[in-house]
């Protein structure tokens, strides 16, 4: 695929961003990605160059919640192990299969999980509040991590949040375990995707490469404000980012 330099100038800005929203409630992706579209990238190499970006973004935010305690490691590690099965699987079946189908069923699970984040007082809890890991724990936390791999590796957009939403909700975590384990599992998810991609040429390594520095910079920011602000930013931060996931997929659906 032939690209432009001055393609990096609607990319870069937009996965700065991307990765400062990704790393406060996830859903990074649905800044960046559509940047690689806009500027002009088919779409299968969108969502490879893509996963540069992100991977190099998100294993920033890995590292400082990693260090900050926000991530129970046995847990992570479970979570990740599933992710991996999962993203490798969701890649290969978006070199295969259309993205139709996934956005159908987006236009039923977005408006569902809005009313669920607006009404839901588990994004709130404080750490003392949170639940004991138990064995439930676990099996919540590796089903979510390989069917959102899944979803991440096939597609990607708004896998971040749901995990938040999921781990946070389900799993009973606090937001800070729930945002810990949900970086690791989506970190995991980006670099087996990537591998796929890579495999098949679908990558664009200068262009991703380049974002990704951006994407790292917003990262970074966005988990200082997230360590800053705590829970209390998560809520209507996940709600503006399920606003433009729903609307953009009603406009790729109509395109």
């Amino acid at each position: 695929m032939e690209w432009q330099i001055s393609q990096l100038l609607i990319i870069c800005p937009l996965t700065f961003l991307g990765g400062l929203v990704d790393a406060i409630g996830g859903g990074g992706g649905l800044i960046s990605l559509p940047a690689y579209m806009i500027a002009g990238f088919p779409v299968h190499y969108a969502i490879g160059t893509n996963k540069i970006s992100s991977a190099m973004g998100t294993s920033i935010t890995f590292t400082k919640f990693l260090l900050d305690g926000y991530m129970p490691l046995k847990l992570s590690a479970c979570g990740i192990i599933f992710a991996l099965i999962g993203s490798s699987l969701g890649a290969k079946m978006a070199l295969l299969i259309s993205e139709h189908i996934f956005k159908i069923l987006m236009l039923f699970i977005v408006p569902v999980t809005a009313l669920y984040v607006f009404k839901s007082q588990n994004l709130l809890k404080e750490e003392k509040n949170s639940q004991a890991i138990t064995k439930r724990t676990y099996v919540i936390c590796v089903l979510i991590a390989f069917f959102l791999g899944l979803y991440d590796g096939f597609y990607g957009p708004g896998a971040g949040t749901f995990m938040l939403l999921l781990l946070a909700g389900a799993a009973k975590l606090s937001v800070q375990k729930a945002n810990g384990v949900a970086k690791a599992i989506n970190f995991a998810t980006n670099v087996a995707a990537l591998a796929v991609y890579l495999m098949n040429g679908k990558v664009i390594l200068i262009a991703g490469a380049t974002a990704g520095i951006f994407c790292i910079a917003g990262n970074y920011i966005g988990a200082r404000f997230f360590e800053k602000g705590g829970a209390k930013a998560v809520r209507p931060v996940i709600l503006v980012v399920l606003a433009l996931f729903f609307v953009r997929v009603i406009y790729d659906l109509l395109i």
